[in-house]
């Protein structure tokens, strides 16, 4: 498909009755696995980025190029629409983030996300009107070069557990022009369906963090339209790894074998999973 017709697949997803999952590889052959799986649009993960990459999931460590050439890569492994982590835009002002949703759709992009954290422990969240205002241009950018975008109040993952705030944020980045909303770290399902209840857009959950996870149909049921998982598959492989190399260097013995994925089927996946 042409990337037009990946942003229209992709915003049917998000049209359309009941919710969907949308996982994040974080190279080509993840993305492979995940398309020849079944599944029917993909998502990037900073963190799986950068953990494959040696480095912390931070602003601080990881750069537009980088997290772009990943996104590049993903796209071109797969047929699939895929959404980009685009972080907070890697700026601070409204022009940074309207640069970085025009070079994202350059990649071949579907979507894309733009968060309120400033990556600043001493004041983590941008002020409103600026978070706002960030949005604002963004949704601009994305509508101008036909990519969905998708908007992130950080609230919960940065110590400011409040839902009334959090609610504002997502129904002002709405009436901005995000397509969708998202607010990582909701702690209930509860939370999840006051937050669903109280917007007009999609709304996008993540499972695979600590703390409670719930199924596609309670979270479907809650109003949620879109499932993303996070880093979750990049640190469930690589606990595989760690309890694997720990075996060979505490025990001496190479049981882990048995759960590995075998050579052929691997093989299989890479070759099927562009279709």
């Amino acid at each position: 498909m042409t990337r037009e017709q990946k942003y229209r697949a992709f915003r049917a997803l998000h049209e359309r009755a009941g919710a969907f999952v949308i996982p994040n590889p974080w190279n080509a052959g993840t993305a492979r696995i995940l398309t020849a799986l079944g599944f029917e649009a993909l998502a990037t993960t900073s963190a799986g980025y950068a953990f494959a990459v040696g480095r912390r999931d931070s602003g601080a460590d990881l750069t537009r190029d980088g997290i772009l050439e990943n996104a590049k890569e993903i796209v071109e492994a797969t047929d699939l629409p895929v959404s980009a982590d685009l972080q907070d835009g890697f700026g601070r002002t409204p022009e940074m983030c309207a640069e970085t949703i025009r070079l994202a759709s350059e990649t071949g992009l579907a979507g894309g996300s733009i968060e309120d954290a400033t990556g600043d422990p001493n004041n983590p969240i941008y002020d409103f009107q600026l978070a706002v205002e960030r949005v604002a241009a963004a949704a601009k950018a994305a509508h101008d070069c036909q990519l969905l975008l998708t908007a992130r109040a950080e609230n919960f993952l940065h110590g400011r557990p409040d839902i009334a705030d959090t609610i504002r944020r997502l129904a002002s980045f709405a009436d901005a022009g995000a397509d969708v909303l998202y607010a990582p770290g909701l702690p209930s399902l509860a939370a999840i369906r006051e937050v669903c209840a109280a917007v007009k857009k999609p709304v996008n959950v993540v499972m695979g963090l600590k703390g409670a996870t719930f199924s596609v149909d309670e979270l479907a049921a809650a109003g949620v339209k879109r499932i993303s998982v996070g880093g979750s598959l990049a640190r469930a492989a690589l606990g595989a790894f760690v309890r694997a190399a720990s075996e060979m260097k505490e025990n001496g013995t190479f049981t882990y074998v048995a759960e590995a994925l075998p050579p052929a089927e691997a093989k299989a996946f890479m070759a099927a999973g562009k279709r």
